[in-house]
Order: structure tokens, then C-alpha cells, then sequence
């Protein structure tokens, strides 16, 4: 059985003080390192645990490959003989027993709806090192930066963000930032980059005001992302439109919205819901359903990432014959127990050389994709067909892809996109595919999600200069 890939996006994690006995005390303290794969992207993580001066231990995570050193956790606990860690507010646990030679944690790494295995041994300290990120821009800002929170009264939801705006003139016109998948930040911070902080940052001194905010359950806002989906996340981004109106500085005639990746879902569900909405902009929006998108995505990065063309298509097939279950039931109980079925089944029919590739644990492994793809949000996404949305989006849309994205596709998502506007009767929208660049629009040389972290750029010159010139045109 082959590894099956997903459309799983990892944020920044983190971890601190507790209290356990002595003698497990004493062999826990050091430093821990450890490789999490997420979607092909390996992930450097770095768990420092000491005794702190009140005699208790305590801890931090480095994420080394995400350039975020240092970050304190709200627990950790020795129970039943593993160590339990935890960041409550990013919804991480870290689940471990130790070697009984005491060099290596062995255990499961969970954020939301991702789980994988992850074993981490004993290490030196590393030292932080330095990511190169020109584009973030320096304080003090030449605009008004301020700090926001309002409510969806129609779940329960508060949201937190950041709203700039120029220093003077006004009433403004204004955007709503629609981060992509996975719990992330206002600044949709990924990989060291800070993308929405630099687009933000772009607009804001081109006269546009611009709202950018906290995914449910991450930073000041409330709720559950793993319970949501993306149709849930368009009523928090009509709640963010509604707050704008509010605000005198902001013209309410001008507002729209900018929805990177499933953001680009999104903002058509908020646009065919509302009539406040007057333009959307899409980065790396789709145009084909999630099964479909799923299907190619895997493929490309597989083959970037070097698989023979024989491990690509064991994948599909696999996909495929996963997918068809998910579709057929309603009950996600339903799902597993037929997955676990046919799960079992094919580790009978697996030569030994195979069945040694799937490691001590098979059944670990299949535990952790579970508790992937029977989220409501992942459910949701797989049979999600974008186009009916498109279809009901008059006013002006700009669809923006990468020529490298291998996340999303550009020529197949363009072409349903514009097809269904044209559908709509929308007469004013424009598409781009621009040179070079890859799924978070930086300039790219193979758009594997590996070199994400290695760029130093955050966005293109020329995608943030498109967006902002589209906007503007449309706003005077």
C-alpha cells in the first residue's frame, strides 16, 4: 500500500511549564529533535524541555524549517507513561513515550484534523537560524495599524484582526484577507513567510484599507476550525464586510474580498450571498471540484518530488478507491468501518518487503489518516464543486495562478472559472496565469512546496502589482 497524499496544510506550532515526579523529570530534560512529514514537506521540530527556577520543567518548540524559534506551551503532563504536550489554542498535542535508553520520544504529532507520527532523539540545542525575509515590512508603518475584534452572531463566533487604512483622506476603499486551508494566522503565516502582512502591507500604501484575521481558534478569535467548513468560514468573512460598514474610514460601497487558495473558495460562496460585496480577487482559487483537485494535485507533486510514474498511479488508485467509500456513506463511522475493511484486506494481499515499507505500527498509520479525512471540513472539501457559486458572481472577479502551481492547477481551475462567469453573465472579470510562480505566488523553479521555505521572496512583485492595479481600476 502506498502512501496517500492529501491536501493537509501545516501552521507554526508551539509549547510550557508543568509538573511531574522527580526521576521522570530528570530524564525528559534536554533537547529533542525530530523530522514531521506533512504532504511531502519535512518539517525540522526541536522540543527544549529544562527546569525552570521554581523547580519545575519547563518547555519550548522550535520549528526550525519554519524560522519560529522558541515558542512557549500551555502544558505538559506525564500520564499512564507517556508525556503528554499541548497548545490548546493551536489545538496541538504531542503524544510520547520514552526509549527506555532515554534517547529517543516516540509518539504522535496532532494540529486540528492532522495527524502523523513523529519521533524525536536526543539533541545538542541548535541555534536559531536566521530566514531572509526582505519583503516584511519595518515599523512604524506610514499608515494607521489597529487591532479589531467583532462577532458572527449567527454561530457564536469572535474574530480577531487587523485592520490598516492610509493616514489620511478617506472614506477608504477596503478588503477582507481569506486565508487558505489549515489553522492560520492573520498574516496566513507559513513556511517563515508572512504573506498577507506583505500583501496587506502593499495595498495599505496604495490607498486601499485592508482587514486581515485570525482563523477560528487561532490567535484572539474563538471556535473550532476542525468542525468547520468552508461555508462556515463565508459567514465569518460577510461578518468581517458587515464590521467595514461600521467603520467611518471605510467607503461601504467599496468593499471586497481576496481568498488565497481555499480562500479562493470561499470568497464566491460570501460574493453569491451578499450584495455588499462589489469585487473578489482570487489566488490560486479552483474551478474543479476537491476530488479532482485532490487527483491532480497528488499527482504533480509526487512527480516533482521524484516518485516513479508506477508509485504515482498506485496512489491514484488508491485515492480513488478511498474517495468512492467516503462518497457512498453519510456516517463517518460508516466510512472507517469500511475502510478499516479494506484496509485489512490489503494488508493480507502485501508482499513481506511491503508490508515491512508500512513500519512497527500499520494500524498507527491508518488511525492517523482517519482522523485527516473523516473532518467535516475535508468531507465537505471532497465533493465541494466550486462552479455553482461562479455561476451566481456578478460583480468583478480577478482569477490569479501561478504557471507552477502544483497545488492548484492553473490552466484546468482558470478554464472552469471563467467558464462559469461567463455563465453568470459577468462582464467584468480577467484571468492571469503568470510566469514562474507557484502556489503562494512566489518566483519558483519547480513549485514544489519544499522550495517554499527556501525563497526569499514572500510575493512577487508582479502578482502584488496586478492585484493592486486590478483593484484600483475598479474602485475610482
Amino acid at each position: 500500500m502506498k502512501k496517500i497524499v492529501l491536501i493537509i496544510v501545516l501552521t507554526v506550532v508551539l509549547l510550557t511549564a508543568f509538573f511531574f515526579t522527580q526521576e521522570a523529570d530528570k530524564r525528559i530534560e534536554g533537547s529533542w529533535l525530530g523530522t514531521l512529514n506533512a504532504m511531502g514537506t519535512e518539517l525540522r521540530l526541536v522540543f527544549n524541555i529544562s527546569r525552570s527556577e521554581d523547580g519545575t520543567l519547563a518547555a519550548t518548540m522550535d520549528s526550525l524549517d519554519q524560522g519560529s524559534m522558541g515558542n512557549p506551551m500551555d502544558g505538559v503532563r506525564f500520564e499512564d507513561g507517556k508525556w503528554i504536550l499541548e497548545l490548546k489554542r493551536a489545538g496541538v498535542t504531542y503524544t510520547a513515550e520514552l526509549s527506555e535508553d532515554g534517547q529517543t520520544l516516540k509518539g504522535i504529532f496532532k494540529q486540528g484534523g492532522f495527524t502523523a507520527p513523529f519521533d524525536a532523539r536526543r539533541s545538542e540545542p541548535i541555534k536559531k537560524e536566521e530566514l531572509i525575509r526582505p519583503q516584511d515590512p519595518k515599523k512604524p508603518y506610514p499608515y494607521h495599524e489597529e487591532d479589531v475584534t467583532y462577532t458572527n452572531d449567527k454561530d457564536g463566533i469572535t474574530l480577531a484582526g487587523t485592520l490598516t487604512f492610509p493616514m489620511e483622506g478617506g472614506p477608504f476603499p477596503a478588503v477582507v484577507l481569506i486565508t487558505g486551508s489549515g489553522a492560520q494566522n492573520r498574516d496566513e503565516e507559513l513556511m517563515g513567510h508572512r504573506p498577507f502582512l506583505v500583501l496587506a502591507d502593499y495595498l495599505t500604501r496604495r490607498g486601499i484599507a485592508v482587514l486581515r484575521v485570525d482563523d477560528r481558534g487561532v490567535g484572539g478569535s474563538t471556535g473550532k476550525i476542525s468542525e468547520s467548513t468552508s461555508v462556515d468560514f463565508a459567514g465569518d468573512v460577510l461578518a468581517g464586510v458587515a464590521f467595514l460598514k461600521t467603520r467611518k474610514e471605510i467607503d461601504p460601497k467599496k468593499i471586497g474580498l481576496i481568498g488565497h487558495s481555499e480562500g479562493g473558495i470561499i470568497a464566491p460562496i460570501a460574493a453569491a450571498k451578499s450584495k455588499d460585496v462589489t469585487f473578489i480577487v482570487l489566488m490560486a482559487g479552483t474551478g474543479l471540484n476537491g476530488e479532482e483537485i485532490l487527483y491532480l494535485q497528488g499527482a504533480l507533486l509526487n512527480r516533482a518530488g521524484g516518485y516513479s510514474e508506477e508509485i504515482i498511479q498506485a496512489n491514484l488508485d488508491q485515492q480513488k478507491k478511498i474517495f468512492s467509500i467516503m462518497k457512498k456513506h453519510e456516517k463517518a463511522e460508516d466510512i472507517r468501518t469500511e475502510l478499516q475493511n479494506s484496509f485489512n484486506d490489503d494488508i493480507k494481499k502485501m508482499s513481506v518487503e511491503d508490508r515491512e515499507a508500512l513500519g512497527d505500527n500499520p494500524q498507527q498509520k491508518f488511525d492517523s489518516e482517519m482522523e485527516q479525512i473523516l473532518t467535516p471540513w475535508f468531507r465537505f472539501f471532497l465533493t465541494y464543486d466550486p462552479l455553482p457559486a461562479l455561476r451566481k458572481v456578478t460583480c468583478p472577479v480577478l482569477a490569479i495562478n501561478g504557471e507552477k502551481d502544483l497545488q492548484v492547477p492553473p490552466k484546468e481551475n482558470l478554464a472552469a472559472i471563467e467558464g462559469a462567469l461567463k455563465e453568470a453573465g459577468n462582464t467584468d472579470y480577467t484571468l492571469k496565469e503568470l510566469p514562474g510562480l507557484n502556489h503562494i505566488f512566489q518566483k519558483a523553479e519547480t513549485g514544489s512546496v519544499s522550495e517554499y521555505i527556501k525563497i526569499e521572496e514572500t510575493i512577487n512583485p508582479e502578482a502584488l502589482k496586478t492585484i493592486g492595479d486590478w483593484i484600483l481600476a475598479r474602485v475610482k
